[in-house]
């Protein structure tokens, strides 16, 4: 439910039982202007309130700045000093340096009862005390506390505990899941290995000159065009390559060879049509 931090009281300005007065409309004057001044009292203690915790954050926020402020203009120094030509660092000197640490300092307990807002911290004070019934604790047979059927402060911690929990739970079940997969399939990964081009290749190349280079490249060593490697190893066929450029591919010899001629003897029956209208004629 809604927890309204500030209330501006009197709420009702002439909502109040008369005395017995001669002049009833000279009194409900007099308590409606009291009840204003009260008002206006009210919400100046409250104005003060509030800018008293913008105060007390654009402090905080004012120092923080100035802190990252000071560590901007160490880093900066550090680095215009850097000299990367004179200053070699070799990887042994690289794994034996201090790894950086941050020292951050996480805040804890944002929502205690010192944390409180003053006008929060006025209205628990003015509010009920609950019922004693930590005194029934003792002859409960399951071993809860009797108070928390009542009010229970840390149900919502609770809640919250338990999704983290099952949160953790489905991670490292996803995590097991993925290492089952990866013993199972031990080569998933490397199934069209990339291949490593070398200086040695490129000098062989061009040795013969650029145009044969040029040609072989386009060509392929076969006289076809070569199939398409990506990036990440797999193989594709040129397809968006016009096939005018590329040379027939050769023909077979069961292509060129002549189709065997038929006899009359062999020619299979015309069919009955054929043959009523030939026998008309």
């Amino acid at each position: 439910m809604p927890l309204v931090t500030r209330n501006i009281e009197p709420r009702h300005l002439c909502r109040q039982t008369l005395p017995s007065v001669r002049s009833e409309l000279e009194c409900v004057t007099n308590i409606s202007l009291a009840n204003v001044i009260r008002q206006l009292g009210s919400l100046s203690k409250y104005a003060e309130d509030i800018f008293g915790e913008l105060f007390t954050q654009a402090n905080t926020f004012a120092s923080r700045v100035s802190s990252l402020a000071k560590r901007v203009d160490r880093l900066q120094v550090k680095v215009t000093q850097l000299d990367p030509k004179e200053e070699e660092v070799s990887l042994q000197g690289i794994n034996t340096r201090k790894a950086f640490r941050s020292s951050t300092i996480q805040d804890q307990k944002l929502f205690d009862r010192n944390s409180l807002p003053v006008p929060v911290l006025e209205t628990y004070n003015t509010c009920d005390t609950p019922p004693p019934l930590n005194n029934l604790t003792p002859y409960r047979d399951d071993g809860k506390e009797a108070l928390k059927f009542y009010t229970d402060p840390s149900y919502f911690f609770d809640l919250w505990k338990e999704k983290m929990l099952q949160d953790t739970k489905d991670i490292m079940k996803e995590k097991r899941k993925h290492r089952k997969e990866k013993k199972d399939n031990p080569n998933r990964g490397n199934v069209n290995p990339r291949k490593i081009k070398t200086r040695k290749e490129e000098w062989e190349k061009m040795k013969m000159g650029q145009e044969f280079v040029e040609s072989k490249e386009k060509l392929g060593p076969s006289g076809y065009p070569p199939t398409l490697v990506y990036q990440n190893g797999s193989i594709g066929s040129v397809e968006n390559v016009d096939a005018g450029s590329y040379p027939p591919p050769p023909q077979s010899d069961s292509a060129s060879s002549p189709s065997p001629a038929f006899s009359e003897d062999n020619l299979p029956p015309p069919p009955a049509e054929f043959r009523l209208s030939a026998a008309q004629g």
